[in-house]
């Protein structure tokens, strides 16, 4: 009789799935074309108006105290912070590849973030590994085409100094609303914490939009089904169809998978599991807009040590447990 699937397996399990998913987030980050305040309005939004249409949700929620509701809406806060700077990060070096290279650095965070915030004691193993990723990092981003021996820079080319300043801080904050979600998690179901945080960022994306952005605050784009190519992807129909997807498979499912995860995974093992991102990303990219096509050794270099990185610690952790 087959063995049943043990807690941390299927935890492994979900977080990839959800990992894989968050990949696809910055390709629909550059379909749309909503600045990154907007977009990250619409998602929240539209992702916990979804969630409040499902009675589990609302069962998860009953019995809550308004204590562990506001430490949720405040991790949510985070979580919106953090998807404004990877937005953000994306519009400003118009590169999918740049984010999600610098995205790689959370496990590398979360090595410093976690003792401090949980007031454990630092783990050298969990810094070397974070290193590791790190340099995994830079080989991926030298991989990019613009960064290859001949090179030619042009009039208006992008700087990417701010993109990867702020893909950085995006790194941060997602180590630290994953270090602080693995601290609270016990205090609530996964459904309630998702659910919690997305109406946090909503709300509050809801009464600064007026006052910071010029892009309006139009809840889903009109619809003309007359555009169904990929150059014009970005509007008409297929910005609906991109803001759904963004809200029900890379939000309302990995927020509930990497929760679920979090239940049996340390927000380190988690944080270097997103590693995967990067490689997923510019996988997609490549494949769906058919650019950085020449994934030279560079990116085949560090996509190894991430990924040795990554099932070393998952290793290691098992062994410890």
């Amino acid at each position: 009789m087959a063995s049943e699937t043990s807690p941390r397996t299927k935890a492994f399990i979900a977080l990839h799935i959800a990992v894989f998913l968050w990949g696809f987030t910055a390709i629909l980050g550059k379909l749309i074309s909503y600045g990154s305040i907007t977009l990250v309005w619409h998602r929240m939004m539209l992702t916990a108006i979804i969630y409040l249409l499902m009675p589990a949700v609302w069962k998860s929620l009953k019995g809550l105290s308004l204590k562990t509701a506001m430490t949720f809406f405040g991790i949510g806060l985070l979580v919106c912070a953090h998807w404004l700077t990877f937005y953000g990060s994306i519009k400003l070096g118009n590169s999918v590849s740049v984010t999600l290279a610098c995205l790689g650095s959370a496990s590398f965070f979360a090595s410093i973030i976690e003792p401090l915030l949980l007031k454990q004691p630092f783990s050298k193993r969990d810094i070397y590994m974070g290193l590791i990723v790190v340099l995994g990092i830079l080989f991926i981003y030298f991989s990019l085409p613009e960064n290859q021996p001949g090179h030619v820079a042009k009039v208006g080319d992008v700087s990417y100094g701010w993109a990867i300043i702020t893909g950085l801080l995006s790194a941060a904050l997602a180590a630290t609303f994953t270090t602080l979600n693995k601290a609270h998690i016990h205090r609530a179901k996964p459904l309630a914490i998702s659910t919690l945080e997305m109406i946090s960022g909503a709300l509050v994306l809801s009464l600064i939009i007026p006052l910071i952005s010029s892009d309006p605050i139009v809840f889903l784009p009109p619809i003309d089904f007359s555009i169904l190519t990929l150059e014009n992807i970005a509007t008409g129909p297929w910005a609906l169809i991109w803001i759904l997807l963004l809200a029900v498979l890379c939000t309302n499912l990995t927020f509930y998978l990497g929760t679920y995860a979090l239940n049996q995974l340390s927000a380190f093992t988690a944080n270097l599991t997103v590693n995967l991102e990067p490689i997923y990303g510019i996988v997609l990219g490549a494949v769906i807009f058919n650019e950085n096509k020449d994934l030279n050794i560079w990116f085949y270099t560090g996509a190894s040590i991430i990924l040795g990185a990554i099932f070393t610690q998952a290793y290691l952790s098992s062994k410890k447990n």
